[in-house]
């Protein structure tokens, strides 16, 4: 690890510090010239979806929409690099865990389907007859469908989604934990409760018409850049950027955009927040709810003037249930609860609502700064209220805008990957096949950890993804999966997950995004993806395999299915080899797929109709629904600061990965270089512990439950953020993250509200 840890940070994000990173990136792979070519087709028309983050891809199009995470992403996917046999045969599985995340995938791409041997502690190579077979078989003498697990990754593709679910319910059971339930779920929950359906109203056009935007708990230049493009052009033409982080975030000051020609000679850059406040970790509520204050108040002071209403009476009187009880909850949580709550000072508040009323058009946008504390649903709930207030959803240039992560998170949820699917989805599925489908919840992620911990699970089946790092409570998940009769992992590269073998456990190499798909019969597949504008458009790989022995994801999963089950009631072979007809199953059996397989390959793809964007409420009360519960007891923040050596930690990622993949080992934007063990935490918070920068301890767990939790050897970085609050990378922290605390109603994992103490290093705790 470098010893010179901290340097400068990028004056702005972009520039030339991003291109620097993307030329970086190719010369990686191997083959920068046709890393290059392959950049030039990501988000094409005529080419393959990047596979990094979900943001919308322009109407107009562009020649060349991508941004450095793309880069990282497409070249990481298609580097020269392979882990074959031979790279197997020369490392235990064993010696494998004592590399680092960043370390394990640099190994590169799975080229072989691989079996588990124990008696030499090595994956051996394995014909696809024989690991479907097996796997067949274990699943079937289980005795009961609903001691299996079937993980999904939301880059899995919408055939696949659909193909898998349709799988596992005809196997028998509806336990679809995914990576929806570790981010965005809160969001979900909380809109369908609001507004009748579980998504964003906007689309990306609306970003150009916003008077104001309001960005909350989220980091684009890190996780979404090509976001930045867009607030850099709405603040251009002169729309105003509230942004609530607790932590100051490069991108979100200022962007320099790699793809403007004059900005870059110049070596300028522009301003994206108009203002910038740093609520403490989970206070978003208690500042929602404040700024829902002042609008009440500034509507009796307008009313009593005699001047024109703040409020738009219309659209409350008609498309609203539970106003009044709102701003009853409002008009009873004091002054000194939200400052307290939220860090922010009344005045900060009065400022950023001033913005919110004096714009005619307002989108509110959020990630998992939101979406990761126990009360995100409710915060979620306040968000869509503030908004309801003047009208802010179904209208252009206003509207909500949850921004995922993964490339199709959400569509993976709208083609079935539920574990509470709607009844009636299943009534189609069943009018479609003829059979019975399973009516019964079945788990998340964490009801299928617990599953596996009390032996009620002894099968885990990953679609994609790094289960084992992006999960809370990292021992017990190791514990959890290394228990089980059968583990099986679809996967482009090694990572740490498949390093926790079952009974029997498959390494099961699939084509990636980037990559061509040609059937048995010569024909060249397209797979399609939602983006968080509901956007849903196709994907054609361009490169050759990285092996002649991978299959694609839909043949692997039909290749399970009809080792499993058999071609009684689906002909899995002939839907393996063809996602054509498995759209055609999509366009029967689910809403707003019309005319799928026509409406794909048009440029762009198509919009799938969101009823809440067009003011048609399916909430019960047939409106949009206000909520009215009180702001949150105490706050894990609030809690923590009532003892000297206890703070309220979040996890995020550093500038130099996307979600559980590591690409590098710097975090330019917050001038952190070679190493991932860091602590973020403000200045006098240092000196009030009689530490310094670069200090190191153990960061210890403080949830109560008896259970020892602690990350090890740690260096402080004095930086930005709130006092008592800290902030680290996952998924190195994320064994403090207890399986026990969740948010209520999501069952999200709060991983943005984490009790922890510090342990300073010594002799005895070093060499542990």
């Amino acid at each position: 690890m470098s010893t010179n840890f901290i340097g400068k940070k990028s004056a702005a994000a972009g520039g030339w510090g991003a291109l620097k990173s993307c030329g970086k990136r190719l010369m990686q792979s191997g083959s920068p010239l046709a890393g290059a070519r392959t950049l030039l087709k990501a988000n094409q028309p005529d080419g393959f979806d990047c596979p990094g983050c979900a943001w919308g891809d322009p109407e107009h199009g562009s020649s060349f929409e991508f941004c450095e995470n793309g880069v990282k992403a497409v070249s990481w996917e298609a580097t020269e690099k392979r882990a074959t046999p031979a790279f197997f045969a020369a490392h235990t599985v064993s010696e494998l865990r004592k590399q680092s995340d960043y370390e394990l995938e640099l190994n590169g791409r799975l080229t072989h389907p691989m079996r588990y041997d124990a008696s030499s502690d090595r994956y051996l190579p394995v014909s696809w007859d024989e690991a479907f077979s097996e796997i067949g078989a274990t699943l079937q003498g289980l005795g009961d469908p609903n001691r299996a697990e079937f993980y999904t990754s939301g880059r899995a593709s919408n055939e696949a989604a659909y193909l898998y679910q349709l799988f596992v319910r005809l196997y028998g059971t509806n336990n679809f934990p995914d990576c929806s339930n570790m981010c965005h779920e809160a969001s979900g929950v909380a809109l369908r409760q609001a507004i009748g359906v579980g998504k964003g109203t906007v689309l990306l056009e609306d970003f150009e018409k916003a008077d104001a935007i309001f960005v909350l708990g989220q980091n684009p230049g890190t996780n979404h850049p090509r976001m930045l493009g867009d607030l850099k052009r709405a603040a251009m033409r002169g729309a105003r950027i509230a942004v609530f982080n607790p932590v100051r975030e490069k991108g979100l000051e200022r962007f320099s955009d790699p793809q403007d020609k004059v900005e870059m000679i110049r070596g300028g850059s522009k301003t994206i927040a108009s203002h910038y406040y740093q609520p403490r970790l989970g206070g978003d509520m208690a500042a929602v709810r404040g700024m829902a204050k002042v609008v009440f108040a500034a509507e009796d002071a307008a009313i009593a003037a005699g001047k024109p209403s703040v409020l738009d009476h219309p659209f409350i009187a008609e498309h609203c249930h539970g106003f009044e009880s709102y701003r009853a909850a409002v008009e009873a949580t004091a002054w000194d609860e939200i400052e307290d709550q939220s860090g922010l000072s009344r005045a900060q508040i009065e400022e950023a609502a001033a913005i919110y009323m004096g714009a005619e058009s307002v989108i509110c946008t959020w990630a998992m700064g939101v979406t990761q504390h126990r009360h995100s649903v409710a915060t979620i709930r306040e968000i869509t209220n503030f908004m309801l207030l003047r009208g802010n959803i179904g209208r252009p240039g206003a509207g909500l805008c949850p921004v995922r992560g993964h490339s199709n998170v959400q569509g993976d949820r709208t083609v079935g990957i539920n574990e509470k699917p709607a009844p009636a989805f299943l009534d189609a599925l069943e009018q479609e096949f003829g059979v019975p489908m399973p009516r019964a919840n079945g788990h998340n992620v964490l009801a299928a950890i617990g599953a596996m911990l009390d032996g009620t699970a002894q099968a885990f089946i990953g679609l994609g993804g790094n289960f084992a790092r992006a999960t809370p409570d990292s021992a017990l998940v190791e514990k959890a999966l290394q228990g089980l009769k059968l583990t099986v992992h679809i996967a482009t590269k090694p990572n740490h997950g498949h390093l926790m073998p079952g009974e029997k456990s498959f390494l099961l190499p699939c084509l990636g995004r980037t990559e061509m798909d040609v059937n048995a019969s010569g024909a060249s597949q397209l797979v399609s993806v939602e983006d968080s504008m509901s956007m849903v458009h196709g994907s054609g790989g361009i490169n050759r395999p990285a092996s002649p022995h991978l299959l694609s994801e839909v043949a692997i999963i039909a290749g399970i299915a009809q080792a499993t089950l058999g071609s009684a009631t689906v002909d899995w072979a002939a839907l393996g080899q063809s996602n054509d007809r498995i759209r055609d199953l999509i366009e029967r059996t689910i809403p707003g797929f019309e005319d799928y397989n026509k409406r794909l390959r048009k440029p762009r793809g198509f919009h799938l109709r969101n009823s809440a964007a067009h003011r048609e409420w399916n909430t019960p009360a047939a409106k949009a629904t206000f909520s009215s519960g009180p702001l949150p007891e105490e706050t894990v923040h609030q809690e923590a600061s009532k003892t000297g050596n206890r703070f309220a930690l979040q996890t995020f990622r550093s500038h130099d990965q996307y979600n559980t993949t590591v690409y590098g080992l710097d975090d330019r934007y917050r001038g952190v270089y070679g190493e991932r063990q860091v602590i973020f935490i403000h200045p006098d918070d240092l000196a009030a512990l009689k530490a310094e920068a670069g200090d190191r301890v153990d960061v210890v767990g403080e949830h109560g439950d008896g259970v020892s939790r602690i990350a090890k050897n740690f260096r402080f970085v004095p930086y930005d953020i709130p006092r008592g609050s800290i902030a680290g990378y996952y998924p190195e922290l994320n064994v403090l993250v207890p399986l026990g605390s969740a948010g209520e109603e999501s069952d999200t994992p709060t991983s943005k509200s984490v009790m922890v103490s510090f342990r300073p290093r010594n002799v005895s705790a070093a060499a542990a």
